[in-house]
């Protein structure tokens, strides 16, 4: 193996008072594992016992792109050569600006695989990460390029998911193996449901995809609740350790993880559990007084009988068929909590719903009820599940039931 003998020079344009180029690192933890499975490589600027960020400098558009990649070489090598003085070798993700690839790699050779081979480095080590910057590039250059990585076994994940460039066409033609969650996004759902309905189709689009989820810049156990329920499995953040200039033992936050990962699961249980439970002995109820009603004549009336002994939470109740189309009117909850009746509902096919044909299924004499995971009403900005009922053969009941413990709800 070779040290880190890089001879590109220092630009011009980067003042360092004196200081040091250096490569930290931030480590990024797997929730499968609880352990540390690799780091995010970082710039710093080190002088005795003072650093600083050079975001700052990759950031100043005053500063010719050149000398940006420059400097980022001179540290990936740095990163590349202390990863192959390791006997148990952790993943590395490397920073990447489309505008670098593109302008200056485009032709197939790349500084990054050159010190693959320098230093003797298994690919499989390496994520090469597409950082969020405006590029009005070609993305199929873009995507031809991210494949020469991807051919060599390199892993690919897009940085900063939902903040700009990274749209969803460019995720589907690229087709990274990790999405990483913007944190500030991840933030704002803790007090604006709109954010935390947008970071769950992104959680959607990871599994449609075939990616995994990181979540970065997790700093209080309230944004680790927030990564677990969206389904991370890898997170990063000051909560577990800053940059730092050398790597951790695998396992010193496996405790933490471990906590709140239990304490997730318990608490989803008993949730869950209470949920069954509760409408499965409603269903029960309902089954025996929907055994003495001639449905095709009596629906409506058996409904609006059914009303005050519904759940004080349940917020609309209609009777569909096997093939989804609504028999009854929609019976929906005002604002002072009085029952009103929406006729226009009545023949509605919601067959297309996505939960439709999936409950469809499921339910029978054994199983009469099913409740959905919990999703943002179309007509009102409540958090609610859906309770389908099996009450006679081909006959559903559904009651859209306010989540009122949503912020606590795995998606």
């Amino acid at each position: 193996m070779k040290k880190c003998q890089s001879s590109l020079q220092l630009p011009k344009g980067l003042d360092l008072n004196g200081e040091t180029l250096a490569a930290f690192y931030q480590p990024i933890i797997a929730m499968d594992t609880r352990r540390i499975i690799g780091y995010e490589v970082l710039g710093r600027a080190v002088k005795h016992n003072s650093v600083r960020s050079l975001g700052p400098f990759f950031c100043n558009e005053q500063v010719p792109e050149e000398d940006h990649i420059i400097v980022d070489r001179i540290l990936r090598e740095q990163a590349f050569s202390k990863l192959s003085l390791m006997e148990e070798q952790p993943m590395l993700f490397i920073n990447l600006k489309p505008s670098w690839i593109y302008r200056y790699e485009e032709n197939g050779e790349l500084y990054t695989l050159s010190l693959l081979d320098k230093y003797g480095i298994n690919p499989k080590r390496i994520v090469i990460e597409i950082t969020e910057e405006s590029f009005s590039g070609s993305t199929e250059k873009l995507r031809a390029v991210v494949d020469i990585y991807r051919a060599r076994g390199c892993m690919i994940a897009i940085d900063d998911v939902g903040s700009g460039f990274s749209d969803t066409d460019r995720i589907a033609q690229i087709q990274p193996n990790l999405l990483k969650i913007d944190i500030h996004m991840i933030k704002k759902s803790a007090t604006h449901d709109g954010y935390f309905g947008v970071l769950s189709s992104f959680s959607d689009l990871a599994e449609q995809v075939g990616a995994s989820l990181l979540v970065e810049g997790v700093e209080t156990r309230e944004d680790l609740v927030r990564s677990i329920q969206l389904g991370a499995r890898y997170v990063q953040g000051f909560m577990f350790a800053r940059a730092e200039p050398d790597f951790l033992a695998p396992d010193c936050f496996a405790t933490i993880v471990e906590a709140e990962l239990e304490q997730h699961l318990h608490h989803y249980l008993g949730s869950e559990r209470y949920w069954q439970s509760q409408f499965e002995s409603l269903a029960e109820q309902l089954v025996k007084t929907a055994s003495r009603v001639r449905f095709t004549e009596h629906s409506g009336e058996w409904l609006e009988a059914l009303l005050p002994e519904l759940y004080h939470d349940c917020i609309r109740v209609y009777l569909c068929n096997e093939d989804g189309i609504q028999l009854s009117s929609n019976y929906y909850r005002d604002a002072d909590m009085s029952w009103q009746r929406e006729e226009q509902y009545r023949g509605a096919n919601w067959s297309w719903r996505p939960y439709f044909v999936p409950n469809l299924v499921q339910l029978n004499e054994n199983r009469r009820a099913i409740i959905s995971r919990a999703y943002t009403d179309l007509d009102s900005p409540a958090w609610i599940r859906t309770v389908s009922v099996l009450i006679a053969p081909g006959l559903i009941l559904f009651m859209d039931q306010k989540d009122t413990e949503r912020g606590a709800q795995p998606l």
